[in-house]
């Protein structure tokens, strides 16, 4: 997705002017002299313990689907990359290989998703999130691209391909054709069918983006052991993380979840962008919570409500991925009426929060 501007707030805040917010306007800010120093009133500590913890988790998880690309990759070189003699001799091992790695990119997903609020939104983490999670090809669109190359054992680089999410996930489910094995039938699970996804991998591409998702996990996890919470990370955070849902809903809408072969997205068929929406939406919960007892300090009545609202968008988003894990299956026009009223409910959030910030005199960092 591509990186959020303080402009949408500025709309926000527009919008909130001419039809009249659902929320209470904060009260007027107290004068400097009588406003005790934000960072005396907010414990951070266990928001950089919650992002440690996710942070680690999600190193645990790359590191594990690094070392199986590292076993399907030498698997693959025994046979010379003949991958029909691979498929034929070492299928027991490849299928057990394949489907680990694909376990351990499932529980990456939402390691980092539940991190994303935080990774994402405060300006010195969030490169990290364009890289692993948001950014784009560089030929797709370079004003949004990730910063990296993937260097392939081979020799070969592929230059700013996409986030490491989207290269795992379209390497390991065969979205990208260009980096599966064609005219294979790889029955994977062993059902006796070959459904969609079931691929064998290019090993050697597989095993430079294992590679390089790894080493860029490490990376996050050593830059969370240095962060130092501010109340002005917090706060920009939410600022910036929680009016996104037009783009999250997006997202979701074309992908297979929703626009099924007439899908323009190659990403989100492992598990829907709506689980991933409940989860980001749930890492600004732990942020809000982290801050709202200074808020409660000025104004208990807003911390409140702020924190009311922030709950009732999770769980009017957690409601729909419910119906579709039940087998409700929306349409492109349903996904955009609900990606609408998501968004205005954030947009309404984000303007009451940006409020409470200017009230506690809390700067908002631009990213």
């Amino acid at each position: 997705m591509p990186r959020r501007s303080l402009i949408v707030l500025v709309i926000g805040m527009f919008i909130l002017s001419a039809c009249g917010a659902v929320l209470t306007p904060a009260a007027s800010p107290t004068p400097p002299a009588a406003q005790p120093a934000a960072s005396a009133q907010a414990d951070l500590t266990g928001l950089k313990q919650y992002l440690l913890m996710k942070a680690t988790a999600l190193h645990d998880h790359t590191a594990a689907l690094q070392r199986a690309a590292g076993q399907y990759y030498d698997l693959a070189k025994s046979t010379d990359f003949d991958y029909k003699a691979l498929w034929e001799t070492h299928r027991a091992e490849v299928r057990t290989i394949l489907l680990e790695a694909r376990k351990e990119y499932l529980a990456a997903n939402p390691a980092y998703e539940t991190m994303e609020g935080i990774v994402g939104g405060v300006p010195a983490l969030a490169q990290f999130d364009v890289d692993i999670d948001a950014g784009s090809a560089a030929s797709e669109d370079p004003s949004s691209a990730v910063s990296f190359d993937v260097a392939l054992p081979d020799g070969r680089t592929l230059e700013k391909p996409g986030n490491f999410f989207y290269l795992a996930e379209a390497t390991l489910w065969g979205t990208n054709a260009a980096w599966v094995v064609q005219n294979i039938q790889a029955d994977l699970d062993g059902d006796g069918t070959v459904a969609f996804g079931e691929v064998l991998p290019d090993a050697v591409v597989l095993k430079g983006i294992a590679d390089g998702f790894a080493a860029m996990s490490a990376d996050l996890l050593s830059s969370a052991e240095a962060w130092q919470p501010t109340v002005s990370d917090a706060f920009t955070a939410l600022v910036v993380m929680t009016p996104t849902m037009d783009e999250l809903f997006g997202a979701w809408r074309d992908s297979r979840s929703v626009s099924g072969e007439n899908a323009s997205s190659q990403q989100f068929v492992a598990t829907s962008r709506l689980q991933d929406i409940v989860d980001i939406i749930n890492s600004l919960q732990v942020i809000y919570q982290t801050v709202e007892p200074m808020i409660a300090q000025a104004d208990a009545a807003q911390a409140q409500q702020a924190g009311t609202a922030l709950a009732n968008l999770h769980s009017f988003v957690d409601e729909i991925r419910q119906k579709e894990a039940a087998g409700k299956r929306y349409t492109p026009e349903e996904a955009d009426l609900l990606g609408s009223e998501a968004q205005n409910r954030a947009t309404a959030i984000t303007g009451q929060i940006s409020q409470l910030a200017a009230m506690l005199q809390v700067p908002i960092a631009e990213q």
